[in-house]
């Protein structure tokens, strides 16, 4: 259903669930959250789907009739979703989701948790709880409210339209076009994982916001990761991190 691989200090979250084109039962967001803890040390996340044509159908349908008749699993659902997408949400390193394909209701919360989402020419989005007369978690909306804007949220949500690839930069719901999201999510994986991993995370921490984050800003002078980059820029030579 998910598989975490990992290729040098890139670790990848794929979803693998051809039979349900990707959509997610409660199991599988609980399944998710558990890819989150075995990315390890990794520099980079990328999350993407293996199978063609969809990158995530959203939570399983099939799983909605329970809700209908029985109200006691209804939050084990929310929470099940809830706890997947935070777990993503609270990785320490850059997360990177790469969109070829469909990605619909709970999929596009599942991207909004990720740092940076690339789309790709087949890439079609839609938050669609209103075709199904649901609402959509309060958490998962205040997210695409961020990223695009109230007006285009609200269109988005009430309407249940789809955007395309194009469509969905100009909204700013991804933020890197590419004709292939997979291998521009890879180049600038790549391109991160140059940087200093530390000093990488301290950056992610502060679009976060929060506390200490001027004392961290401080340290970070002391820090070999300083020291090794200051001495490259003098020595006119590329910055080897550890």
């Amino acid at each position: 259903m998910i598989r975490v691989t990992h290729d040098g200090p890139i670790a990848t979250i794929t979803l693998d669930r051809a039979e349900a084109r990707n959509a997610l039962p409660i199991a599988g967001w609980d399944a998710l959250g558990r890819a989150a803890m075995q990315v390890g040390e990794a520099r980079v996340v990328i999350l993407c789907s293996g199978i063609s044509g969809i990158f995530c159908a959203g939570a399983d349908i099939a799983e909605f009739a329970r809700l209908q008749a029985n109200p006691a699993v209804r939050p084990r659902f929310r929470e099940a979703m809830r706890q997947g997408i935070e777990a993503i949400a609270a990785l320490p390193m850059p997360v990177i989701a790469a969109v070829d394909s469909g990605c619909f209701g709970a999929g596009v919360a599942l991207t909004l948790a990720a740092d940076i989402r690339v789309g790709g020419d087949d890439a079609v989005f839609a938050v669609t709880p209103a075709r199904l007369g649901i609402g959509y978690p309060q958490e998962d909306v205040a997210r695409l409210v961020a990223q695009v804007g109230r007006g285009r949220a609200a269109a988005m949500l009430f309407s249940a339209q789809r955007l395309d690839a194009d469509a969905a930069e100009r909204a700013g719901l991804v933020e890197v076009r590419a004709a292939s999201a997979i291998q521009a999510a890879h180049a600038l994986a790549s391109a991160i994982t140059d940087n200093a991993p530390q000093a990488v995370r301290l950056l992610k921490r502060t679009l976060r916001g929060g506390a200490e984050l001027d004392r961290e800003f401080d340290d970070a002078f002391g820090g070999d990761e300083f020291a090794e980059g200051l001495a490259a820029f003098q020595h006119k030579r590329s910055p080897r991190f550890q």
